[in-house]
């Protein structure tokens, strides 16, 4: 028997695809797109480790749990997490407020709640839990926003991330924030609006100076203006990196053959800054196919957001495609000395646990959103 459409292979194509997608709502373009993201983190890891399998390992099981993290999302339709979304925020606000009254305080902040057995990082959850959260009150309401519900918004979104800020933790305040504002503006948030956001911004960067940071972000910030003022303090770090992604030229210096990281001259290489580790042993040629690959992934998941059937998937969608994007841009912007440190780890790539997990379970969210639609629509 003569198959059409590329034989054999071609329908073993199709049949993986719909097990992919009806029996484990499983979008295989974004797996692929993935599992060579993470396979290549894997790698990457194993040279900042200096060669050591032991920590690769602990990645690799951290990396499985979130893989099945996604595949469990995966199965909620997209409506069921509409109907959790506020519960949802409002569980993580609570576990917030316990983390400022009760949670660990490590290297001068409190982000950590001690379950006995686990720590629990709360403002992991709200990376989730806030744009579910506004996407539910923006899609229950003909778009584009109104004023009024875009000022509600607003004061919703920065609830948490003031609470994030005041552990205090930067980074994350800054992606959460993220979060939520991707899902206003794809509400259709006005261009008027937004620049009287960015003066009002503009205007309280004085009181935010002098009120709002604590000094060694004040410091993060002066040394990103001028990192040579303290070539062996504040600076150091951006200095060190900028050094490694430099030196990779265009090929790289090849792989375990790194010397700013085997020497240790990168600190934290095997977390925020991995990057300048692939970037001095892959070269030039690495960062683009990384980059490639970040942005492939986010371009994914905004056509799944062009695809989905309501406005609530739609918006869902499309503001967690963009704050993975916002994610790996700030970590390569601050890494190469483009934007001021504040301490965000590099997806899929960094060594973490928490992180990992919470940005796998975003990836089912997604995948959901895609794989309904379609037995929906079928």
């Amino acid at each position: 028997m003569n198959w059409p459409d590329g034989g054999v292979n071609a329908v073993a194509r199709r049949a993986t695809g719909g097990l992919l997608q009806r029996a484990l709502h499983l979008d295989g373009v974004l797996l692929v797109l993935l599992a060579l993201l993470s396979g290549f983190g894997l790698i990457v890891l194993y040279s900042a480790f200096g060669g050591r399998i032991e920590p690769v390992q602990g990645h690799l099981i951290r990396l499985g749990i979130g893989a099945a993290a996604m595949v469990i999302v995966a199965q909620i339709p997209p409506w069921q997490l509409a109907r959790i979304g506020p519960g949802l925020f409002v569980l993580g606000v609570v576990l917030l407020i316990a983390v400022l009254v009760a949670g660990q305080l490590g290297g001068g902040a409190r982000r950590w709640l001690d379950l006995g057995i686990v720590g629990f990082q709360p403002s992991e959850l709200m990376k989730l839990a806030l744009p579910i959260l506004v996407a539910w009150m923006i899609a229950r309401s003909p778009l584009p926003i109104t004023l009024g519900r875009s000022a509600i918004v607003l004061l919703i979104i920065a609830l948490p991330v003031g609470l994030i800020g005041a552990q205090p933790d930067l980074g994350t305040a800054v992606l959460v924030g993220a979060a939520g504002a991707s899902v206003l503006f794809l509400g259709g948030l006005r261009w008027r609006i937004i620049t009287a956001l960015a003066l009002l911004a503009s205007a309280a960067v004085p009181l935010l100076w002098q009120f709002g940071m604590q000094d060694y972000q004040r410091e993060r910030v002066l040394t990103f203006l001028d990192p040579s003022r303290e070539p062996l303090g504040a600076g150091y770090n951006i200095i060190q990196s900028q050094i490694a992604i430099g030196s990779g030229g265009i090929n790289g210096k090849g792989w375990l053959n790194g010397t700013q990281a085997h020497l240790e001259f990168i600190p934290e290489r095997h977390t925020d800054f991995v990057f300048a580790v692939m970037a001095e042993e892959f070269g030039f040629v690495g960062v683009v196919s990384l980059l490639a690959l970040y942005l492939a992934i986010t371009a994914r998941g905004l056509w799944i957001a062009y695809e989905a059937q309501d406005n609530f998937s739609r918006l869902l969608a499309g503001g967690l495609s963009l704050t993975f994007f916002v994610y790996c841009f700030v970590n390569v912007g601050m890494v190469s000395g483009v934007l001021p440190v504040v301490g965000l780890p590099l997806p899929l790539l960094s060594y973490g646990g928490s992180a990992m997990v919470t940005l796998l379970t975003g990836f089912g969210i997604l995948m959901s959103i895609h794989t309904h639609r379609r037995m929906w629509s079928s």
